[in-house]
C-alpha cells in the first residue's frame, strides 16, 4: 500500500471508531466536520459506510447536507461542491484540503493542468494563490510535480491513490476492464498464432536445408567419383605418361639446368618428351 495512503487510512480510524458513539444526526454531523477538516486525512469512503454516518443520508435535510459534503471530499471536487445547494459552508482548513483533493482529481488530464483552468476550477483568485496550493500539496506528499512558470502549467509525475471511487462508477469501470481484458487476451492469441506460423516456417527452412545439404554431398560424391573413373582409365590407356602425370609438377625441379653434358639437361637425358607429352595431355 502507498505510503500516504496508509498514513491517511491510520488518519481516519480514530473518527472510524467515534461514529459508534455519534448516535444522533447532529453528533454524526459534527464528526463529519472534524474529520474533514483534521490534518492528514484524505480518505473516506470507509467513514461514509459506518451505520451512524450512513444514516445521515435519509435523516433531516439540515443533516443529510453533510453526508453529501462527506460524499464529495471522498471521491467529488471543489467544482461539485461549488454546484450542490444548500451545503455546509467549509472553514478555513476543509476548503483549503477540498482543493487539494480537487487537484488530484484534475491532474488526471495534462490538458486541465494549466494555470487558466486550474484558477477557474478550484475557485483562486491569484496565480500565487494557486502556486501555494501546489506547493503545499507537493510538501503532504499527496502528488509529485513541478511548477512551470513559464508555460503557466503544472508538470505532474505520479498522484498518490487517495480518490476514492463513487458506487455508481463500479460497474462502469468493470465493463471497461472486461473489455480491456477481452482485447489483451485478441492480443496473446494474435501473438500466439504468429509464434506458431514462425516456428513453423523456421523448422521447415531447416528440413529444406537439410535436404540440400544432403543434395551437394551426393553431387559432389558422385563428381569426385566419376574423376577418380576418369584418372584409372587414362592410366590403362597410357600407363607411361599417366604415370608422369601422376608425378605432377612437383617434379619440375628435377629438370633445372643441371647440366650433365655439353648442351644437354638432365630432363633431355632422361627422355622429358614423352613426360611433357602426357602432361600436356592431362592439362588439355
Amino acid at each position: 500500500m502507498d505510503p500516504t495512503q496508509q498514513k491517511a487510512l491510520n488518519a481516519l480510524e480514530s473518527f472510524i471508531l467515534l461514529s459508534s458513539s455519534a448516535s444522533s444526526p447532529r453528533a454524526a454531523a459534527d464528526l463529519v466536520k472534524q474529520a474533514t477538516s483534521a490534518p492528514n486525512t484524505y480518505v473516506f469512503a470507509e467513514l461514509l459506510q459506518t451505520k451512524n454516518i450512513a444514516a445521515l443520508k435519509d435523516g433531516p435535510p439540515e443533516y443529510a447536507s453533510s453526508y453529501t459534503l462527506l460524499e464529495i471530499f471522498a471521491w467529488g471536487t471543489w467544482a461539485d461542491y461549488s454546484s450542490t445547494p444548500d451545503l455546509p459552508p467549509l472553514t478555513d482548513a476543509q476548503a483549503h484540503k477540498l482543493r487539494q483533493l480537487s487537484l488530484l482529481s484534475l491532474s488526471t488530464s495534462p490538458s486541465t493542468l494549466t494555470y487558466t483552468h486550474l484558477l477557474t476550477a478550484l475557485s483562486l483568485s491569484s496565480t500565487r494563490a494557486l502556486e501555494d496550493l501546489v506547493i503545499s500539496t507537493i510538501y503532504a506528499g499527496l502528488l509529485v510535480a513541478k511548477l512551470d512558470t513559464k508555460s503557466q502549467r503544472v508538470d505532474v509525475s505520479s498522484v498518490s491513490p487517495l480518490r476514492d471511487l463513487p458506487p455508481a462508477r463500479v460497474p462502469q469501470l468493470l465493463s471497461t476492464l472486461d473489455t480491456w481484458n477481452g482485447r489483451c487476451v485478441s492480443v496473446l492469441d494474435d501473438l500466439e498464432t504468429q509464434i506458431k506460423e514462425v516456428r513453423q516456417k523456421a523448422l521447415e527452412r531447416r528440413k529444406r536445408e537439410q535436404r540440400d545439404d544432403i543434395a551437394v554431398e551426393k553431387l559432389v560424391g558422385q563428381a569426385l567419383k566419376e574423376r577418380g573413373k576418369a584418372g584409372e582409365k587414362r592410366m590403362a590407356q597410357d600407363p607411361v605418361g599417366g604415370s608422369e602425370a601422376a608425378v605432377g609438377d612437383g617434379d619440375d625441379g628435377m629438370d633445372l639446368d643441371e647440366k650433365a653434358g655439353p648442351g644437354r639437361s638432365r630432363g633431355a637425358k632422361r627422355g622429358g618428351g614423352a613426360f611433357k607429352n602426357a602432361a600436356k595431355r592431362m592439362m588439355g
